[in-house]
């Protein structure tokens, strides 16, 4: 089986992610998405991070339903913090008979080469990318590993999801209603 990796901090999970998931699950060589709830991003500040299993039973009510999008725990319990290469060895350890791949913006695309043991990653990995505006050539764009999706584009941010709820302001229809009842309930990016 040939799963899609989407890795993200999903905080809060929105539909951006949801129709990126769907879309590759759905329109390109993947059978399954697994969506990987990442600790702590290496190339990224922690800013206002909210508690790791928080965001992983968000994204677990987002794709409750989901036919072929799962999420994945397998960076809660690798060493942090968590690079990709480390992630993708250990699933190809735990589960041989898939074939994984990753999925990722063509932004993260344009600074692949910042990341452990890229030259491995391009070497032993599908990479399929969705396009995101202001990165559409990217460095490894015409790599042979490399596929380019013509995945809907979307304007959505979780930055601007807890800048909107912080704010009071309404964001139904930004993240799944199942979502939204959990982030009222805990009062989380308040």
């Amino acid at each position: 089986m040939k799963i899609g990796l989407l890795f993200g901090s999903f905080n809060p999970i929105h539909i951006g992610h949801l129709i990126i998931a769907n879309y590759m699950a759905n329109h390109t060589a993947l059978d399954k998405v697994w969506l990987v709830v990442s600790p702590q991003n290496p190339l990224k500040k922690y800013g206002d991070l909210i508690n790791t299993y928080d965001r992983l039973e968000m994204a677990k009510l987002a794709t409750d339903n989901a036919t072929n999008i799962t999420v994945s725990d397998v960076e809660l319990k690798l060493p942090q913090p968590s690079y990709t290469i480390d992630t993708l060895t250990h699933l190809k350890e735990k589960y041989p008979e898939h074939d994984f791949a990753l999925i990722m913006g063509s932004d993260n695309l344009a600074t692949l080469h910042k990341w452990k043991n890229y030259k491995l990653i391009l070497r032993d990995y599908r990479i399929f990318v969705y396009p995101r505006p202001g990165h559409e050539n990217a460095e490894f764009a015409s790599h042979s590993s490399v596929t380019i999706t013509m995945t809907p584009q979307m304007e959505l941010s979780a930055t601007f999801i807890r800048k909107s709820i912080a704010e009071k302001k309404n964001v139904q229809y930004f993240v799944p209603d199942p979502v939204l009842k959990f982030i009222e309930s805990k009062g989380l990016y308040r």
